[in-house]
């Protein structure tokens, strides 16, 4: 149960989101350039950075959530499943690897990044704004781990909103709906 009053029909960021709409717009524009704007990254590629921190910090509606949209962009369960089980034997380029790494330890602890993690990353062809962007997405997904689970926000009752979510995601990003939320809630 969540420690504050949020609306029964949004678990997760999206009830903390919408009770403070003021400061979450500025971060949901973050959210939006940095994983549906321009990059030298895929959007699936991104979805796989919010999928390992969030996996890493045991914050499971974000992990369900940032799971589900890597599948549906990239139109397989398995990538994002043996990422969280082993970045190292993960079906991802050997640049992925590094980046996911990188990203991996920014979760743990911003200094646990190493040079060796860094110089590991160049030498497979990562670009200094491609380490820039897994850091910077990596650190704002530990923010929204802490957010979502520092406030006992409800994970949904059921499972399939995670793919509604992830189509949302995919095809709408992280901006507010225009129309709002209340279309979420159950019709009685």
């Amino acid at each position: 149960m969540p420690y504050i009053t949020l609306e029964s029909h949004l678990p997760g960021i999206t009830g903390l989101l919408e009770y403070a709409k003021e400061p979450a717009q500025p971060i949901r524009n973050l959210t939006q350039f940095l994983l549906r704007g321009p990059s030298t990254l895929s959007e699936a590629d991104r979805e796989l950075i919010a999928t390992v921190v969030s996996h890493n910090n045991q914050c499971t509606f974000c992990t369900t959530a940032h799971t589900a949209a890597a599948d549906l962009l990239a139109g397989e369960a398995e990538t994002a499943q043996k990422v969280k089980e082993n970045i190292e034997t993960a079906p991802v380029t050997e640049k992925m690897k590094a980046l996911l790494t990188i990203a991996k330890l920014t979760a743990q602890n911003g200094r646990n990044v190493t040079t060796e993690a860094i110089d590991r990353a160049k030498a497979v062809g990562a670009t200094d704004v491609e380490i820039h962007d897994t850091v910077l997405i990596a650190a704002l997904f530990c923010y929204y781990n802490r957010y979502v689970d520092g406030l006992a926000t409800a994970l949904p009752a059921d499972a399939g909103y995670y793919n509604v979510l992830a189509e949302r995601l995919v095809n709408h990003g992280y901006t507010r709906l225009p129309q709002g939320y209340d279309h979420l809630k159950k019709q009685s």
